[in-house]
């Protein structure tokens, strides 16, 4: 009887968790949201609207992020990535 009433009260409450955390990961590591400021980046450049000097500095800002946001985003999906406050 415990195990039903814990399955009924405590189970959508984690489920809503477990999708909270889920969209927070995916907002705050969103791969594709860095790879279009990379190319953004990468236009601006071209156009001549950003000169050398920012655009390599952005480059390899945007390059750091790419790469934390993806081993971050394995991670997770590997149940590795630990939550700290």
């Amino acid at each position: 009887m415990t195990f039903l009433l814990d399955d009924l009260l405590l189970k959508p409450f984690v489920t809503v968790l477990d999708v909270l955390q889920t969209m927070a990961v995916e907002e705050l590591y969103d791969v594709e949201a860095i790879r279009n400021d990379l190319k953004e980046n990468q236009l601006l450049y071209e156009l001549g609207e950003r000169p050398e000097s920012e655009y390599e500095r952005r480059k390899a800002e945007l390059e750091a992020d790419l790469d934390t946001a993806e081993a971050a985003r394995e991670q997770y999906a590997n149940k590795q990535l630990e939550v700290r406050s």
